[in-house]
């Protein structure tokens, strides 16, 4: 879906003030960006997402670089790697949001698999779908951007593209055509997290059950 850059800077304050006024992100951390077709806005660096101004967001040209607002977020790095790699299978990929939701991060500190959650639910593995861990790197590392973007497209060549990468410690980013629908996709994520905390042996979904799922909603599991 293409927003006008206006629309944009309204939605991205509207679902920043949804996140934190639910609890889903706190204090000033976590972004979000919306990729235009002249560029790209982003959150700036250091803001609270519950009080955004649409007309302080960060413009930024197709290299990155600043046009105007308040100094964007360093995150643009593996944000602009996200769009690039992602659009390859999802040319309709418009809006990433990275937070430190609570439970996603508290499942991560102690994770050793490939992925953060096994299939436990079928809206998780409709609406989420793989979810990988990526090896830990501090805030804004481009090496975090590179390997995420190695992930999405090793995750697409083997046909199960993905939504959303697990930043160990740091918490998740995810990403769809509009940021309302990857604000629901980071939902489902964090209250899936919080449900295998509260519930820790709870068993993934049978290898038939997936294929159902597969079979009749197109699940990308």
């Amino acid at each position: 879906m293409n927003f006008t850059e206006s629309q944009a800077r309204e939605e991205i304050c509207r679902v920043g003030r949804s996140l934190f006024e639910r609890g889903y992100v706190h204090a000033t951390a976590g972004n979000i960006s919306v990729r235009l077709d002249d560029g790209f806005l982003i959150t700036p660096t250091d803001a609270c997402l519950g009080f955004l101004d649409p007309a302080r967001l960060a413009k930024l040209d197709l290299q990155g670089q600043q046009v105007s607002g308040d100094k964007g977020s360093k995150t643009i790095a593996l944000h602009r790697q996200i769009y690039a790699a992602a659009a390859e299978t999802d040319a309709d990929t418009r809006c990433v949001i990275h937070t430190h939701s609570t439970h996603c991060v508290a499942l991560s500190l102690n994770a050793h698999g490939p992925e953060l959650l096994a299939p436990i639910t079928p809206y998780f593995v409709m609406k989420v779908g793989h979810v990988p861990l990526v090896r830990y790197h501090r805030p804004g590392s481009p090496d975090a951007a590179q390997e995420v973007a190695a992930l999405i497209r090793s995750h697409a060549a083997q046909g199960r593209p993905i939504r959303a990468v697990m930043l160990p410690r740091l918490g998740p980013n995810v990403w769809h055509d509009t940021p309302a629908a990857a604000m629901a996709t980071l939902e489902e994520l964090e209250e899936t997290a919080k449900l295998m905390l509260l519930q820790p042996e709870t068993p993934a979904l049978r290898a038939t059950d997936l294929d159902e799922l597969r079979q009749t909603f197109g699940a990308r599991w």
